[in-house]
Formats: C-alpha cells, sequence, structure tokens
C-alpha cells in the first residue's frame, strides 16, 4: 500500500532515540542471529532498539517474521506466512536463559491462516521458559486471534503474567491503520481474557498522531477500563517509510502527561506515556504495577 502525501510535519529536535551501539546491543544481535530467532524491535523498525538491547531486554516474535495482515503503520514483511516452526519456543527459552532474563515479552505476526491463531505456539513458549528460566515472568502480546474465544483459552491457560492486546487506534481510524482487525473485536478479547483469568492483568497501548482528537483518545480509554484493562500505554506513531501511513502531527510531551493523568483517574493500574513509547518499552513495569491491579475498582 503506497501512500502519498504533499507534506509532513518536521520531526521534532527533541525526538531522538539513543543509537543502536554497545556490546550489550552486539550480543544480543549475535545471539539472535545464532538462535534463528526474531524480534519486534527489528522487524518493526523500534525506535528504542538501541536502548533496550543494551538494558538486555528484547521483544521476542514467535510465528516467523511475514504477517498476513497490511497493517498501515506497521513495518514487518507482509505476505505468504512461513511454516510454523515447532523449535522456537525452546530456542527463545534459551535466549532468555543466556540473558538471565527475569521478564520475558513475547509477541507475534498476525496467523489468520492457524484456526487457533497461533495461540498454541504462545502457550508452548511460556512453558518453554518456565521449564528453562525460574522465576522469569512472562508478558505476551497477542493478536486478536480472529476474536477466538479458544485461542484465548489457549493462551491464558498457561498463565502469563501478564496479557498484552493493543488496540492501537481509535475506532475511526481502524480501516486505514488496522486493515482486517475490529475496534470491538479486540475489546471483546481483552474483557474475555480478564474473565478467564481475574487476578491476571491486561494491558494495551495506542499509537498517537495518526489524525485522531484527544476526545476519541479519551473515549478509547475509557472503553478499555470498561472493558477491565489495568495497563495502558501512549506513544508517538513514527512512519516506517514512505509506504506507511503519514504522521498528522507529533504530540508533545505535555499532551502525554496530561493522558497520564487522565488514564489514572480513570482508574489504570499503570500508564506509559511519552513520544517514545512502545507497548513493550520498560514492560517489566508491568510486573511492578502488578500488584496495583488488585486494588483497581472495576
Amino acid at each position: 500500500m503506497l501512500v502519498t502525501i504533499s507534506s509532513e510535519p518536521q520531526r521534532p529536535k527533541w525526538l531522538r532515540a539513543p543509537a543502536p551501539v554497545g556490546d550489550n546491543y552486539r550480543e544480543l544481535k549475535d545471539l539472535v542471529t545464532r538462535l534463528q530467532l526474531h524480534t519486534v524491535c527489528e522487524s518493526a523498525a523500534c525506535p528504542n532498539v538501541g536502548e533496550c538491547w543494551n538494558r538486555r531486554t528484547a521483544t521476542f516474535m514467535i510465528l516467523g517474521n511475514v504477517c498476513t495482515r497490511r497493517c498501515g503503520f506497521c513495518a514487518v514483511q507482509k505476505g505468504a506466512p512461513l511454516p510454523v516452526d515447532y523449535d522456537e519456543p525452546e530456542r527463545v527459552a534459551e535466549a532468555c536463559a543466556t540473558l538471565g532474563l527475569r521478564y520475558a515479552v513475547i509477541t507475534s505476526v498476525n496467523r489468520d491462516d492457524r484456526k487457533d491463531g497461533g495461540a498454541e505456539l504462545f502457550a508452548m513458549t511460556i512453558e518453554a521458559i518456565r521449564r528453562r528460566v525460574a522465576g522469569c515472568k512472562i508478558e505476551v502480546l497477542v493478536p486478536d486471534f480472529q476474536g477466538s474465544h479458544a485461542a484465548m483459552e489457549i493462551v491464558m491457560n498457561a498463565h502469563p503474567e501478564v496479557l498484552n492486546h493493543n488496540t492501537e487506534t481509535i475506532p475511526r481510524l481502524y480501516r486505514q491503520v488496522r486493515l482486517g482487525a475490529r475496534y470491538e473485536r479486540s475489546l471483546d478479547m481483552l474483557r474475555y481474557a480478564k474473565q478467564l483469568r481475574p487476578h491476571i492483568p491486561t494491558k494495551s497501548g495506542l499509537m498517537l498522531g495518526l489524525g485522531e482528537t484527544r476526545a476519541e483518545v479519551e473515549q478509547v480509554m475509557r472503553d478499555l477500563r470498561d472493558h477491565y484493562v489495568d495497563i495502558l500505554t501512549l506513544g508517538q506513531y513514527l512512519r516506517p517509510s514512505q509506504k506507511h501511513l503519514p504522521i498528522m502531527r507529533y504530540v508533545s510531551q505535555q499532551e502525554f502527561d496530561e493522558f497520564k493523568q487522565a488514564g489514572r483517574e480513570m482508574g489504570f493500574a499503570h500508564v506509559e506515556a511519552g513520544p517514545l513509547v512502545r507497548s513493550s518499552y520498560h514492560a517489566d513495569s508491568s510486573e511492578r504495577s502488578a500488584a496495583a491491579v488488585h486494588s483497581c475498582t472495576h
């Protein structure tokens, strides 16, 4: 999908991320290459890859590196999916063990070619990490599984510490931003996850700067709370290439701070909001906020 635009707002000078360099960065890159793993950090061109990899944290992306959907914002390769690699969970667990992770984040491409959307491999990966890395907490960032409650049951029965599913944007922009997804379906899956395991925190995130209004963002925040979501992330959309959706505006840190305060007032247990925030950015904060979840009033 080629997007053309006559002009785009100039990127603010203060919006800068650390360069991907350093010993830890190189070590993690070599490890991922050796184990033939994918990370959303690289595949989705995340601006925080330098900072996170030097902190020895990464978000592993399972089920291959080719997505069956064509979302307008995402840099992950699209096309015919790869065969499922059933050895992948053990290699992810090996990487977690080598890094000595206390908190691991696992996500995936969309696999609409599979009846369970890849839920089985999520569960296998959780179980493999638990066998190899005692005490490692696990957050999963899952697709919508095309609304399959049975698929969500497979994941939740593996007992991740946090269940994350991003709504990504406001309902009005779904047809441009999340082609193939439905806002109501995402809300339903988040609600169902909490219904299955009320003690497991649920999490969701949005990108800002795609043309949404403040009122629309706050309505999504209220919708998420109405569907029992505990943790919220808000970040600036950054255009991966000229083939992706254009940036309509850059959101100021002050606005992010205001959204963060509004989220707290709505009852979210934890809110991360800022230009470079991504759904797995400082994800271990989700662990620290988990205790507060139980005090939320739903």
